[in-house]
């Protein structure tokens, strides 16, 4: 994507009649710019569209940012502009971690938008299915004659994803999601949540947040969907992975933070648990060509984790959900609606 500095307008219509009001609509950075094909096509009417680089590098860019009337973007602090008309600051994702709050003027809504846990609950199915159905295993050792799996041999016999127990940390869009799946594979669902879901069919057994070690012991699987916050940074500690069966498979579809780096180093390092797969991290790469380690220990070089880069959510299917999220609520603020998922300040 080539970021541009001037402006373009592109006018829609709806029921045949075109806005007179314009707002200014900046996508700040590589992640918003992935929202911007198409997002014209879904306004109700002619806005102004501006695709800004991550760093504001010019006067230019500076003013463009301190002129929006929406900003779309994910980090946003005190060093940036202070955008003078801000009706929505509209995060392109769930996480909102990266936007200084206290900085945001008072009158501007803060809203976020969701659509990936369809994505990411079959990114965890498919991780979880691997430990089960050595697929690669058995395609490597066939292409050398080696029939290790044929079925009637006592040596190849698999195991199977319905026989074990999954305990979801947090039951929100990505918690439910992965339920609903791991269900239809006749997994056993337990849930640790702040609050009591309404809706339990998809649930075991049900766990207060405060109480989540509890479950650990009685699950095979743990899979953190936990944003971060004050309450839940480091909530995943040593005591956490002390209190897993040693067989235990853990998984990070979260935020990194909520799970001590440290503890999790260590667990797998020193065998307290069998695997990991993590694809939420400590640390990121400062730019789309940097060599990044995803944390400051060597992860790496370990045999039993499964390391992939914050990609779980990031579908076709989750652009377009969100697209379609964030043009509705640049309607909406146009009619004098609220947005949706507006977040407390």
């Amino acid at each position: 994507m080539k970021f541009c500095e001037i402006s373009e307008n592109i006018k829609t219509k709806n029921n045949n009649h075109i806005w007179e009001d314009f707002v200014k609509v900046v996508f700040h950075g590589a992640n918003a710019s992935t929202f911007h094909p198409g997002f014209a096509e879904l306004l109700d009417a002619a806005h102004e569209l501006v695709l800004l680089p991550d760093h504001l590098g010019s006067e230019a860019d500076r003013e463009a940012y301190a002129t929006a009337d929406v900003i779309i973007g994910i980090r946003f602090d005190d060093s940036f502009p202070t955008p003078r008309n801000l009706k929505l600051y509209q995060v392109p994702g769930a996480g909102y971690d990266g936007i200084r709050v206290s900085d945001l003027p008072v009158d501007a809504d803060l809203c976020n938008c969701f659509g990936h846990e369809i994505a990411i609950a079959e990114y965890a199915m498919c991780a979880l299915l691997s430990r089960h159905v050595p697929l690669g295993d058995a395609d490597a050792r066939l292409r050398k004659g080696d029939w290790k799996y044929w079925a009637g041999g006592p040596s190849g016999m698999r195991t199977e994803l319905g026989s074990t127990t999954i305990g979801i940390l947090g039951y929100g869009h990505i918690g439910k999601a992965i339920a609903q799946r791991a269900k239809a594979f006749g997994m056993r669902v337990h849930v640790a949540n702040r609050s009591r879901p309404e809706d339990q069919s998809q649930i075991d057994a049900f766990h207060a947040i405060d109480d989540f070690r509890e479950m650990l012991a009685h699950v095979d699987v743990v899979v953190n969907t936990l944003p971060l916050a004050a309450n839940t940074t480091g909530l995943v500690d040593g005591k956490a992975f002390a209190s897993m069966k040693p067989t235990a498979v853990f998984m990070n579809v979260g935020r990194g933070g909520v799970v001590d780096e440290e503890a999790l180093f260590g667990a797998l390092k020193d065998g307290l648990i069998e695997h990991a797969f993590i694809d939420t991290w400590y640390q990121y790469p400062s730019g789309p060509d940097a060599v990044t380690y995803p944390s400051r220990l060597p992860f790496h070089e370990l045999g039993n984790i499964t390391m992939t880069p914050h990609m779980s959510g990031w579908t076709h299917g989750t652009i377009e959900r969100r697209r379609n999220v964030m043009a509705d609520n640049v309607n909406r603020i146009c009619q004098g609606l609220a947005p949706v998922n507006r977040i407390a300040k």
